[in-house]
């Protein structure tokens, strides 16, 4: 049992892992699939990443909601390999996850983990944590981070025993942030420095990203969706003033919090920005013909529905969140 109390010996049931279509280099393809086949782990398997940079490997989650038959395994998670040290970006939906991604980690280099990078709250991002606590790395994350997950803690054990199931929900437990990032902060991994940036309330109130300056890879977190319907839980305003900032970032690659990586940078936000825009527009619509929330929530729809996956379990809950922000507007 580690300091956390958490057993690292607790098993990893076999799960699959979401095919992934195309084979591209990234170096030259407009928009990059990575290639990992689907397979089923077992107890000690490592789960499947593909390198799409020099020393940059991540795995790609799959299309649904968290499930026990994919143990949460949804967001994008992966790392980045230094001279001195490894990097982890987001750990997963599970313990069981992070254990995986740990034993990943383990094929690729002997190097030690020195540092655990959460984009922002949400289960399917940070619940691997625990996997990498006998690691004695520094967990970095938004200076808003440590406080979202205290006041988060009872929601989300409920929601991960909901979802996944009481064993892996009885393993997972939130590790916070002890360097927290309020704004700029760089990270030496050993002839490779990673920037952290901090951002204002957008798609959470705890949102940062990070730039790999070697390869210039940007990991954007939950600040950019790819075919999987985005998901407003801080301030639609702010998130689509976000975008406008990443967009200066000189990034050749991009890894969304969900979906395909990209070299298509910063044009891949533009389904997004659209689907954001239109929602922002409608709501304000709504609200200036005095509609209710009930009655908006029924009738708003979107841009292109049909291109976002998922769309009909988080599209009503956009509207809501953007309905409660707007209706404050001057």
């Amino acid at each position: 049992m580690n300091q956390c109390g958490v057993h690292a010996s607790s098993p990893i049931a076999p799960w699959a892992a979401q095919a992934f279509t195309g084979v591209a280099k990234w170096l030259c393809a407009p928009l990059l699939c990575c290639a990992i086949p689907s397979v089923v782990l077992g107890a000690d398997d490592p789960l499947p990443v593909q390198e799409v940079a020099a020393g940059v490997f991540v795995h790609q989650g799959v299309h649904q909601d968290a499930m026990p038959g994919n143990y949460g395994a949804i967001a994008n998670v992966g790392f980045i390999v230094g001279g001195e040290c490894v990097a982890v970006i987001d750990t997963g939906g599970s313990f069981a996850q992070g254990k995986a991604l740990r034993a990943a980690i383990s094929r690729q280099t002997s190097l030690p983990v020195c540092y655990v990078i959460n984009t922002h709250v949400h289960p399917d991002h940070v619940y691997g944590n625990a996997a990498f606590t006998a690691d004695q790395a520094e967990f970095v994350g938004h200076h808003n981070l440590a406080a979202s997950m205290r006041s988060r803690d009872g929601y989300y054990a409920a929601y991960l025993e909901r979802t996944i199931g009481p064993d892996l929900a009885r393993q997972s437990i939130l590790v916070p942030p002890n360097v927290p990032v309020k704004e700029v902060h760089q990270l030496d991994l050993g002839e490779r420095t990673l920037t952290i940036q901090a951002w204002p309330t957008s798609h959470t109130d705890n949102d940062l990203t990070v730039l790999d300056e070697t390869t210039a890879t940007l990991w954007t977190g939950d600040l950019v969706f790819r075919e999987r319907i985005p998901s407003l839980d801080g301030k639609l305003s702010g998130w689509l003033s976000t975008m406008e900032s990443l967009a200066g970032i000189p990034a050749r690659l991009v890894v969304p919090g969900h979906g395909s990586v990209s070299t298509d940078w910063p044009a891949v936000m533009k389904p997004q920005q659209q689907y954001l825009q239109q929602l922002q527009a409608d709501v304000r619509a709504a609200l200036k013909a005095k509609r209710s929330i009930q009655q908006a929530m029924s009738e708003i729809g979107a841009l292109n529905p049909s291109q976002w996956q998922l769309f009909d379990g988080s599209h009503r809950q956009n509207v809501t969140a953007a309905f409660t922000e707007l209706e404050w507007e001057d």
